[in-house]
């Protein structure tokens, strides 16, 4: 007998039009939702970062907040697989270059768009069970002062959709490349 699942309607706001998409998730899926300032978001990606045991996949547009870096760095030297893609033009930032750059001394491999468009996902694969997605970036505006929001869903199946696209992107020698500095 197939374990049971449930129809979960996802509202999208799209140019002020509301569509509703079913997607079927297992009964025992969970969403939990952050915004921020409020909620301070970032607080939950660093806890989740701190239990992950096997790999954390970030692709991420902004990535300039210490909290996050540190534990990313953290989970590294567990032995945890950590890799980074990231918006090739947002490395111009400083704050984003040294962020960057002290992941990639960490031992992180960090990869970039080769391609003019945006690299403007907000995305965390964790262990094949969590994935993170929404507005807000690894930054510290995102967390305490602009209007974001997090996803946090824990569902494996859903979750391997979200690690089989950001291996397609890490694989992907055409439209993204190591950075090196």
């Amino acid at each position: 007998m197939s374990r049971p699942t449930c129809l979960t309607l996802i509202a999208l706001t799209v140019a002020g039009f509301v569509f509703l998409v079913p997607l079927p998730v297992c009964a025992s899926a969970t969403i939990e939702i952050y915004y921020a300032p409020e909620d301070h978001p970032i607080d939950r990606v660093v806890g989740l970062y701190a239990h992950a045991t096997r790999y954390i996949y970030v692709s991420v547009y902004a990535l300039t907040a210490p909290s996050v870096v540190k534990a990313l760095v953290e989970a590294k030297h567990r032995g945890v697989d950590v890799r980074v893609i990231t918006d090739r033009e947002r490395l111009n930032d400083p704050k984003q270059h040294s962020a960057v750059n002290t992941l990639r001394l960490a031992g992180v491999p960090i990869r970039v768009n080769r391609h003019d468009a945006l690299m403007h996902l907000k995305q965390v694969v964790i262990d094949d069970a969590i994935h993170t997605s929404g507005s807000a970036n690894h930054t510290t505006s995102g967390n305490r002062y602009n209007d974001e929001r997090l996803d946090v869903i824990t569902d494996a199946r859903l979750t391997a959709k979200a690690r089989e696209k950001f291996l397609t992107m890490w694989n992907d020698h055409e439209r993204f490349m190591t950075w090196t500095q």
